[in-house]
């Protein structure tokens, strides 16, 4: 009989905690949580004091440093290649570079003509507003141009940007819209590496897939220089490898030894060695390859 009692005590006891009025921290806390919004954020205040002049030329001299840090580096690594300071430790300028920069085979020569782009852009470029790559990303495209016409795609490439430095992305346009703007049938500049395609062409069987280097770009066609001589070969036959200027003349190099040796009457067997490479994907040979030819080299020379 006292059960019913008991439960009735155990209601009034929950309603009675439940309807204790909650304190001022209580409510804040409640506020708080269910209008974030309505939170109060106190900003302290702070003075931004002008730059002396001393501070603003420590400024200008350490952006010019940021600026020129990827040109100092191809500088550097031209240097280190034109001095061959590799050679106490490495065979080759690419193994050198791998070894102590970590640079995949591409990076040092995207550096050292980036280093190149902008010399030209540092000298020829209105300097007025201080605006400079940054890095080698931003100037690569400039590579498709002549010399003469960087400086023009650049300085328009930081009118778009609104002054500021461009993006690759805004520079590739500029340069886009230049290269469009002369309307040049022939796009092949003298030194560039090219693949040959032989398609319907009988004249060139035997020489599909071969590489040869433009020595003269004509209105719709090019004389391509190949290890046993050069070829009149139309535009629809030829396939830029989109070398990068220092391996175009590094394939230069490679190929005037191919030539000497090839020219000099050595047996049947060594030409054929010499025709494989001249069909080489890559702009240099490997350590087999330099060994295998030095040692032609020095055969024909005794």
């Amino acid at each position: 009989m006292t059960k019913p009692s008991s439960k009735r005590k155990k209601a009034t006891s929950a309603t009675s905690r439940d309807s204790t009025p909650p304190n001022d921290h209580d409510l804040e806390d409640i506020s708080q949580e269910e209008n974030p919004a309505t939170a109060t954020i106190t900003v302290s205040a702070v003075e931004v004091t002008e730059l002396t002049q001393e501070e603003q030329s420590d400024r200008l001299h350490l952006e010019r440093k940021v600026e020129r840090a990827f040109f100092e580096a191809g500088k550097a690594l031209m240097e280190l290649r034109d001095r061959k300071l590799y050679r106490s430790t490495h065979k080759t300028f690419e193994e050198y570079c791998r070894d102590r920069f970590g640079h995949n085979r591409r990076q040092s020569y995207l550096l050292m003509d980036a280093a190149v782009i902008f010399d030209n852009l540092e000298q020829k470029c209105d300097r007025s507003d201080h605006i400079l790559p940054t890095n080698e990303w931003q100037i690569r495209p400039l590579s498709k141009l002549d010399p003469d016409i960087q400086p023009e795609a650049w300085e328009q490439a930081v009118e778009s940007a609104k002054g500021k430095v461009p993006s690759h992305r805004i520079v590739k346009d500029a340069v886009q819209r230049i290269m469009e703007r002369t309307k040049v049938p022939n796009t092949y500049q003298i030194g560039e590496v090219c693949q040959i395609l032989v398609k319907d062409n009988p004249e060139l069987r035997g020489k599909g897939g071969c590489w040869g280097i433009v020595s003269q770009a004509n209105e719709f066609s090019c004389t391509v220089r190949m290890w046993d001589g050069e070829y009149a070969i139309g535009l629809q036959h030829l396939k830029s490898y989109n070398y990068l200027p220092a391996e175009c003349e590094q394939m230069r190099v490679i190929c005037d030894r191919i030539s000497r040796v090839y020219s000099s009457g050595l047996e049947e067997s060594v030409q054929r060695f010499l025709e494989s490479l001249g069909k080489v994907n890559r702009s240099y040979l490997t350590a087999l390859e330099e060994k295998v030819l030095s040692l032609l080299e020095a055969e024909i020379a005794n």
